[in-house]
C-alpha cells in the first residue's frame, strides 16, 4: 500500500475515534433514541464521514473496509456554508468531518464536535508541532480537531517559455 493511501487510512481511522459531531452539549445527554444510531454504528462498524468532494478516492474507501472491517458512509459537501448549516442543526449522524480552518473555529464555540480523547491517540506524539500550532489558531490547545491535510497552492511554470512569450509580445507590440 503506497504511503499517501496509508497515512489517509490512519488518518480516517485515527479521526473516527475523535470526532463525534451533531450533538450540542446540551443535547450529549439526550434520550436512548439519539443514541441508538452510534451504539449500532458500533456494532456493525460504521464510521460515518462528511467530507468535501473528490477528497477521498472511493477505492482507498474499499481498500479501508477491506483491512480494517470498518464500513464507510460516506458523504460529500461542497461549500463551508452547507456543512455549518447541516452542523448547527444537529443530529446529523456524522462520526468524522472535515471542515476548513476557519469555520473550525466557528463550529467548536457553537458546541457541535466533542473534544478529543487522547489516551485513544498512542501516535499523537508523531504529528507535526508546526501543524499542530497552525490548527491551535483555529482549535485552541488542539482539543477539537487533529490535522488531515495541509496544502500550500503553488504555481509552476517553465521560465524558457515565459520569456519566449514576453520576448514575442515585445516584438509584435514594436511592430
Amino acid at each position: 500500500m503506497s504511503i499517501s493511501i496509508r497515512a489517509a487510512l490512519v488518518g480516517l481511522l485515527a479521526a473516527t475515534t475523535l470526532i463525534a459531531c451533531g450533538k450540542k452539549p446540551e443535547q450529549a445527554a439526550s434520550t436512548e433514541t439519539a443514541q441508538a444510531p452510534a451504539a449500532a454504528a458500533a456494532e456493525e462498524k460504521l464510521v460515518n464521514v462528511y467530507n468535501w468532494s473528490d477528497y477521498i478516492d472511493p477505492k482507498m474507501l474499499e481498500q479501508f473496509t477491506a483491512e480494517t472491517g470498518i464500513k464507510v458512509n460516506y458523504d460529500v459537501f461542497d461549500s463551508n456554508e452547507v456543512l455549518q448549516t447541516k452542523l448547527l442543526a444537529g443530529n446529523t449522524g456524522y462520526d468524522v468531518v472535515v471542515p476548513s480552518a476557519s469555520f473550525l473555529e466557528t463550529q467548536i464555540k457553537a458546541g457541535v464536535f466533542r473534544k478529543l480523547d487522547r489516551s485513544k491517540l498512542p501516535n499523537w506524539q508523531y504529528l507535526d508541532p508546526g501543524i499542530l500550532e497552525r490548527v491551535a489558531r483555529h482549535d485552541p490547545g488542539n482539543e477539537y480537531a487533529v490535522n488531515h491535510m495541509w496544502g500550500t497552492d503553488a504555481i509552476g511554470f517553465n521560465v524558457k517559455k515565459v520569456q519566449a512569450i514576453d520576448r514575442r509580445r515585445r516584438s509584435t507590440a514594436g511592430s
